[in-house]
């Protein structure tokens, strides 16, 4: 029997599909395995290269790997889909697993640390309630709106619904409603107050986080996000390549020695490009009273190009920013700010 160097892994949340290859990329052997004989078999077998695809329970999944001797290696679905032979099944999505992988210049993704990952699953739950928060306010205004009652959607006004039905000639059971509507955007809005205190407890216990602090239109949810989304910056070449990462960079169509630029591509986090577009701005509305390169840059573009591109530039720019205060152990320093790269 061949020896075993390369294991691409077909997750799933029971079975999983396992297809083995030699150095030469012949195929060694095939196996269905349950998640409770999973690690006990990579336990016991020599230490090789296990490739996956980045999706749910990968990054767990990696460092359990790594804990009983295996390199594992982490990779986009989006670079797998093109080596799958014809039919699809789990052993044929291993198999291309494993093309993919043996590639020269296949990128990988960096696995998550644990920590990385709780503030990561911290993120999803507040943009969860966010959202259901903002449907509840919706559902309260359309409601009254019904009955001819318009009330504004400030939070100010949210605090004080119940005195301000109070004083309207409603039906009973509507104010009875709205109250019961009230309670929940009431319990919503504390359990984000509870999520964003936990983030910022442990964004001061992480150092790169705390750094990311002094760059211009990041705050404590953006920080955290980046300190959990980014993990090891030294996979990316440079500040240009992370932006890219998350689809801050034009999307290129070019042939025939004519290049084209379309807008930005829009790829990764969509989160998380969300919130540097919004610091971008809130930077950009402030601008007037910032004297560093920074300013004169944003009012030049600003004088040629439509804010909501200045936008996406500035966005570019700050993550940019935030590659090199990760990579170079520092802190946000104006004066040695670079515009031309």
């Amino acid at each position: 029997m061949n020896e075993v160097t390369l294991i691409g892994i077909d997750l799933g949340k029971h079975v999983f599909h396992l297809h083995a290859q030699d150095m030469k990329g012949r195929e060694v052997f095939r196996k269905k395995l349950s998640r409770m004989q999973l690690i006990p078999f990579f336990s016991n077998l020599k230490a090789v290269t296990v490739v996956m695809e980045a999706c749910a329970g990968a990054h767990w999944l990696a460092r359990k790997l790594d804990t009983v001797g295996h390199q594992a290696r982490l990779i986009s679905p989006q670079y797998v889909r093109r080596f799958v032979k014809s039919n699809k099944n789990d052993y044929i999505d291993a198999e291309a697993i494993c093309e993919a992988a043996s590639r020269p210049a296949m990128r990988f993704v960096e696995p998550r640390t644990e920590a990385q990952q709780l503030l990561a699953a911290l993120h999803r739950v507040r943009e969860g309630l966010v959202t259901e928060r903002t449907a509840t306010i919706n559902r309260i205004h359309a409601v009254l709106l019904e009955f001819g009652i318009v009330v504004p959607l400030a939070r100010a006004t949210l605090r004080r619904l119940p005195d301000v039905l109070a004083v309207q000639d409603s039906p009973p059971r509507l104010i009875q409603l709205i109250h019961r509507l009230h309670a929940h955007y009431r319990y919503l809005d504390q359990q984000i107050a509870d999520v964003e205190r936990d983030l910022t407890s442990q964004l001061h216990e992480d150092e790169n986080a705390a750094r990311l602090l002094s760059i211009p239109g990041i705050g404590t949810i953006t920080a955290s996000l980046l300190a959990s989304e980014v993990g090891n910056v030294t996979q990316f070449a440079g500040g240009r390549n992370f932006a890219a990462s998350i689809g801050l960079v034009p999307r290129q169509h070019s042939t025939g020695g004519r290049s084209v630029l379309c807008g930005i591509s829009k790829r990764g986090d969509k989160h998380l490009r969300h919130l540097l577009v919004q610091g971008a701005r809130a930077v950009i509305q402030r601008v007037e009273k910032r004297t560093d390169r920074l300013g004169e840059w944003i009012r030049s573009m600003l004088t040629r190009r439509h804010s909501n591109v200045v936008a996406c530039a500035v966005a570019n720019k700050l993550a940019r920013i935030a590659w090199r205060v990760l990579t170079r152990h520092t802190t946000y320093d104006a004066a040695r700010l670079k515009l031309a790269d």
